[in-house]
Parts: C-alpha cells; sequence; structure tokens
C-alpha cells in the first residue's frame, strides 16, 4: 500500500514539479514540456507504472483527487510519449476517459488546487475518440475556459491558449467526427476531405502557446 501511495507521488512531482506558480517564463516552458514532447526522453523509467496501471495494480490510486489525476497521467499522457506515432499511444484513452468523467462527477476535479492539474485531469474528455467526442469537447472547452479565468494573471494567456486548443479540436471532430492524423498511425483510410485536410499540415495539437513575457 504504501508503495502504492508513494508511486502517484513519483508520478505528480515529475509532471508537476516544484515552482509552476512562479510565473510565466518557467510556466510557458513546462507548456513546451507537456505538449511538445519535451519530456518523452524522460519517461521509460515510467513504462513500468504504466504496465502497472494496465493491469488494474494501482486503481487504489483512484480514492484521492491527486491520486486519480496521477493515474490518469499515466494512462493518457505516458502512452503518447512512451509509443508516439504507433498505435499503442491511444491504447489506454478509453480508461483515461473513465478515470476522467468519474473524478469529474465524484467532486475530485473541483477538489484539485491548480490550473495545471485540473488541465490535464480533463484531457482525456478531448482525446478519446468515440460517438459522444463532440459533447465531450464542448465540455472540454468549458472547462478550460473556467480554468483560465481561475489562473493566476500572469499565467492566464497560456491557459487561454487551452480554450483556443479546445475550440479547435471541437471543429475537427465536428468536421470529421475522429481525428484525421491519426489516420496513418492507426492504419485508417482517410476520405478525400480528410486527405485535403491532413495535406493544409495545419494541426490544432501542434500549435504553439504564447510566448512568455
Amino acid at each position: 500500500m504504501a508503495e502504492q501511495d508513494e508511486g502517484w507521488r513519483r508520478v505528480h512531482e515529475f509532471w508537476f514539479p516544484p515552482g509552476l506558480e512562479a510565473g510565466p517564463e518557467v510556466h510557458g516552458r513546462m507548456f513546451l514540456r507537456w505538449f511538445g514532447g519535451g519530456a518523452n526522453a524522460e519517461l521509460p523509467p515510467f513504462a513500468p507504472v504504466l504496465e502497472a496501471a494496465r493491469a488494474g495494480r494501482l486503481d487504489r490510486w483512484r480514492d484521492t483527487p491527486l491520486g486519480r489525476l496521477s493515474l490518469i497521467l499515466v494512462l493518457d499522457q505516458f502512452p503518447r510519449g512512451l509509443f508516439a506515432g504507433t498505435p499503442e499511444a491511444y491504447a489506454c484513452d478509453a480508461e483515461a476517459l473513465r478515470l476522467a468523467e468519474v473524478g469529474l462527477s465524484n467532486g475530485q476535479y473541483d477538489a484539485l488546487a491548480w490550473p495545471w492539474e485540473k488541465t490535464f485531469f480533463f484531457l482525456p474528455l478531448a482525446h478519446a475518440e468515440g460517438p459522444d467526442h463532440r459533447a465531450r469537447l464542448e465540455r472540454v472547452a468549458t472547462l478550460a475556459e473556467a480554468v483560465a479565468r481561475e489562473a493566476p494573471a500572469p499565467l492566464r494567456p497560456l491557459y487561454e491558449h487551452s480554450v483556443r486548443q479546445a475550440r479547435g479540436h471541437l471543429e475537427v471532430i465536428t468536421r470529421f467526427g475522429r481525428y484525421p492524423h491519426r489516420n496513418p498511425v492507426l492504419g485508417r483510410p482517410s476520405t478525400p476531405e480528410e486527405a485535403a485536410w491532413l495535406a493544409a499540415g495545419d494541426f490544432v495539437h501542434t500549435r504553439q502557446p504564447p510566448s512568455p513575457g
């Protein structure tokens, strides 16, 4: 039990190191680390943690807000770094979505203290493809707007960028019903409209946050 508790703390402290509240410069660097693949090279030591999470051996983490958040990180973020460019990157999306939806309904999300914690808690709603994806992205946009309003003023532009990202993903799902940029990785044929969109190369998930300052 103690090892499990220590495990979620290790994940949380790795993803959210001390000092994130310091200001936009530090926070801006972390946005690039989080969303630009900057943490990928540091993830291999966490591969056994992901394996344990997939096997259900870390389910006790769900009992606390930070533990559930850490389990969401392991299942939602870590596969994207460990298995980038392969179908395994998305293999845990459904489980991460279930964890997030329960946490949003049972009060654990509301108990989180920081905007960066809340942002990563609800990201599985945006990531997991499915028939209700549009409705989930509408909810993500609403949650992101609330987080941006609550964020410390110097950090607000970064979280307003997150709102724009949510709306951009919503536009993609409204138009295509799925993420076309995943088609080559998942071996899905693209429609002519998707192929034209892919050729244009304006992918929402690659748009950079504003520079600090």
